[in-house]
C-alpha cells in the first residue's frame, strides 16, 4: 500500500503540480488548502509526511509546523517545507520550528523533494 502524504498548499495550481510529482513516485496525496485544515487532517488521519507551504491564509506554515511538532499525536511526522520564501532567515525559521527540510520553489524543487523523501526513508 502506498504511503500517504498530506500537502498543505493554498495555490490549487501548485498543489496540482506537487501532487502529480509525489504521485509519480507512488505516493498517495491528500491536499489541505490552509493551515487549520492541514492541522486537522494531520491529527485525524496522520500521514507519513507533511509537505507544507509557508505562505498560507489565516495561519502561516511556520505556525502549522510548530503546532504539528508540539502535538504528541503528530510530532513524529516528518515535515518538509516547500515554499517561495527562500531567504536564509525564513529557512532558519522553518528548521527551528522543526521542519526536516526546507526547499525553495525553484527549478530544482521537485528533484530536491524526491531526494529528501529518499533520505527520510519515505521512498526507497
Amino acid at each position: 500500500m502506498a504511503l500517504e502524504v498530506l500537502l498543505v498548499e493554498d495555490s490549487r495550481t501548485q498543489a496540482a503540480q506537487i501532487k502529480e510529482t509525489l504521485e509519480s513516485v507512488g505516493l498517495r496525496v491528500r491536499v489541505a488548502y490552509d493551515g487549520p485544515d492541514g492541522l486537522r487532517e494531520a491529527s485525524e488521519n496522520p500521514p507519513a509526511l507533511v509537505v507544507l507551504d509557508v505562505k498560507l491564509p489565516t495561519m502561516d506554515g511556520f505556525q502549522v509546523c510548530r503546532r504539528l511538532k508540539r502535538n504528541p499525536a503528530t510530532q513524529h511526522i516528518p515535515v518538509v517545507m516547500l515554499t517561495e520564501k527562500a531567504d536564509p532567515k525564513s529557512t532558519m525559521s522553518g528548521l527551528r520550528e522543526g521542519a526536516d527540510d526546507y526547499i525553495p520553489k525553484d527549478i530544482f524543487a521537485s528533484e530536491h523533494l524526491i531526494q529528501t523523501l529518499q533520505e527520510l526513508g519515505i521512498l526507497e
